[in-house]
């Protein structure tokens, strides 16, 4: 008798295609930060990260290319082997001056959360989350094995009740920017709970370093001057236009995260060619801080033109202040049926579904960047509303 050792996964991927929730992937020809050419067409692009339009400046490749024939394609070991490079030391220096903090580079943002939730708690010790806080997040709080509760989103009322009740040095973990919906977290409001209680405060900058706040500085800057207790993680694959992610805060927490943290230790180095690339789009926001303006006046364009076609950017307590603008269309079904027709017509926005975000919150997400071209933004919502008129009613 066969048995067939994987029929639970076949009923579970039957189970999640009935709902409307199966994942596939769908490779592209040739894209850019506002285009994308796929299915022998070319698209309006709203579903990138790549909120600089660096990852095809040309400074930006070029110096991928030099950092290739330098060092080669591939890191060869870990940071602590020989996976360190002159370009990864030079990548941590320049992010210090720009942040303000020492900064430990990691593989990518989401090892950097890992790697640094992982020591920052210890076993039994008290971790608190934002309820709509990033996969990573959740899972490097889980590996901690600290005592994970999880507070109300942006609650700081309710963040406040917890910590009222929690005993020994607490953990408090955020977003600055939430990436599905776009809102941003009270952080002035968080920090004043967090230091009353003697706290850490972790924040995560994915969506807001090279894109929010002072010069691109992200939303955490100026609380993270003021005070110690403020820790930052970010990531080069969104507004760098690069791979990698950080880890930035005190100089001993960076030496204790070198010494300490699996994701850091044993985790193969950054590719040199990601840490060229990140360096050079780091220059490049040095040199015009104004492509940070170009998104902020791009999104509050898309903004706009919605709001004037009745059209709302999130939910109920949590709508979109920044250049993530999701449209919520309720169920999975829906959603599929919009986004197809959307890029029918030659735009495309990411269809996020459950378990991403909550039951009955399926949403188009829309990424605005600095590439963006006005004529795209209003092709896009003129596109967009008789589609949701149609199509899920």
């Amino acid at each position: 008798m066969t048995v067939d050792r994987y029929a639970a996964f076949a009923k579970d991927l039957s189970a999640r295609e009935a709902a409307g929730r199966l994942r596939v992937l769908s490779p592209y020809e040739k894209s850019s930060a506002a285009e994308l050419e796929a299915f022998g067409r070319s698209l309006i692009n709203f579903s990138s990260n790549d909120y600089l339009g660096l990852s095809t400046d040309d400074r930006v490749i070029a110096a991928a290319k030099e950092a290739a024939e330098r060092f080669g394609t591939g890191s060869r070991a870990s940071r602590l082997i020989v996976g360190t490079t002159e370009l990864h030391i030079e990548l941590e220096e320049a992010l210090e001056v720009f942040l303000g903090h020492p900064t430990l580079v990691f593989s990518s943002g989401y090892a950097a959360n890992l790697g640094l939730l992982q020591v920052l708690c210890r076993r039994g010790q008290p971790l608190l989350l934002d309820r709509l806080s990033h996969a990573s997040l959740v899972d490097g709080a889980l590996l901690s094995r600290a005592a994970v509760k999880r507070f109300r989103h942006n609650d700081v009322d309710h963040l406040r009740q917890l910590l009222a009740d929690t005993p020994g040095q607490a953990v408090v973990v955020t977003e600055s920017i939430f990436s599905m919906d776009g809102d941003e977290a009270p952080l002035d409001d968080l920090l004043a709970v967090v230091e009353a209680h003697d706290a850490l405060l972790v924040v995560d900058e994915a969506h807001a370093t090279g894109v929010a706040g002072p010069g691109g500085r992200g939303l955490a800057h100026d609380i993270a001057a003021r005070s110690p207790a403020v820790l930052r993680t970010g990531s080069f694959g969104k507004a760098f236009g690069s791979a990698g992610g950080f880890v930035s805060g005190p100089e001993i927490v960076k030496r204790f995260l070198v010494n300490s943290s699996r994701a850091f230790i044993y985790d193969t180095a950054l590719p040199p060619t990601a840490a060229g690339a990140a360096l050079a789009a780091l220059r490049c926001l040095e040199a015009a801080p104004e492509l940070v303006e170009a998104v902020r006046e791009n999104a509050e364009r898309f903004r706009g033109l919605l709001r004037e076609a009745g059209i709302s950017t999130g939910v109920a307590g949590a709508e979109s202040t920044t250049h993530i603008l999701p449209v919520v269309v309720g169920s999975c079904e829906a959603l599929l049926r919009v986004h197809q027709a959307l890029v029918a017509a030659g735009i495309v926005a990411a269809a996020i579904r459950p378990p991403t975000v909550p039951e009955g919150s399926a949403r188009l997400r829309f990424s605005i960047t600095a590439a963006h071209h006005p004529e795209q933004i209003a092709r896009a919502v003129s596109t967009l509303a008789p589609l949701l008129r149609e199509l899920t009613e």
